[in-house]
């Protein structure tokens, strides 16, 4: 998942994060073979600022950033097309029961009315309730009675790697809103990851468990940020 990092060189940096510079975007029908040509050219790997994890793209994370390259070039009737035929969309529908009120409808009418900040914030909601959900799960999956260390800390590292995929796309706009909150993931994250990683010699940790504090408190902070950020999107509205 790529850094949404933040630079006041160019104007489209506000929104979703740095441009790539030196590149020209192009009219259609062009626009969308290079927004795809960017998806592929950001990697996950430049974009960990913690731990280890290099977790791959999904349709969804791929959606995401085409939507986000689109607005970065100030096409915002490419990026509701990619909005509206795409996974991010698709996604929000099949999760509608976990997720605040109105955010597609939200989402929508924000890329309609060329807003991208306020697209960025929903989009944002959107992420750190996926990121919530995982570690919800992944504090009881690990809670689990006799389970073996060696797969405590298996479903421990594939859960976190689920996390950062998702949590990863939207640390920008967080940061942006709310420093401590990225901060206290990034932290937590970090702790969480120490309890599952392999121990000197590649023997598994000691106490995997351990890292469902820390995993809690991931969700804790989500949840949070996820509550105020959409009162805040209410009262724009």
């Amino acid at each position: 998942m790529t850094p949404m990092m933040h630079t006041r060189a160019a104007p489209v940096s506000r929104v979703f994060g740095r441009a790539e510079p030196g590149r020209a975007y192009f009219r259609p029908p062009l626009v969308l073979s290079v927004l795809m040509a960017l998806v592929t050219i950001v990697t996950p790997a430049a974009a960990h600022h913690v731990g280890s994890y290099l977790p791959r793209d999904n349709a969804v994370t791929t959606n995401f950033k085409q939507i986000k390259f689109s607005v970065q070039a100030k096409r915002f009737d490419v990026a509701l097309q990619l909005f509206e035929q795409g996974a991010v969309r698709a996604e929000m529908r099949a999760q509608a029961a976990t997720l605040p009120p109105g955010l597609e409808d939200g989402t929508r009418a924000a890329l309609r009315a060329s807003d991208g900040l306020e697209a960025e914030r929903r989009l944002m909601i959107f992420f750190a309730a996926l990121a919530r959900d995982l570690a919800v799960e992944a504090d009881r999956q690990l809670g689990e009675p006799g389970v073996t260390p060696e797969t405590r800390a298996a479903t421990g590292r594939k859960f976190l790697e689920a996390i950062w995929r998702y949590y990863n796309l939207v640390d920008f706009a967080v940061a942006m809103r709310d420093s401590k909150s990225s901060v206290a993931v990034r932290l937590a994250f970090d702790e969480a990851e120490g309890h599952v990683k392999p121990a000197t010699g590649g023997a598994a940790p000691d106490d995997p468990a351990k890292a469902r504090q820390p995993i809690q408190r991931i969700a804790q902070v989500l949840s949070t940020l996820i509550e105020t950020s959409s009162t805040s999107a209410r009262r724009s509205s």
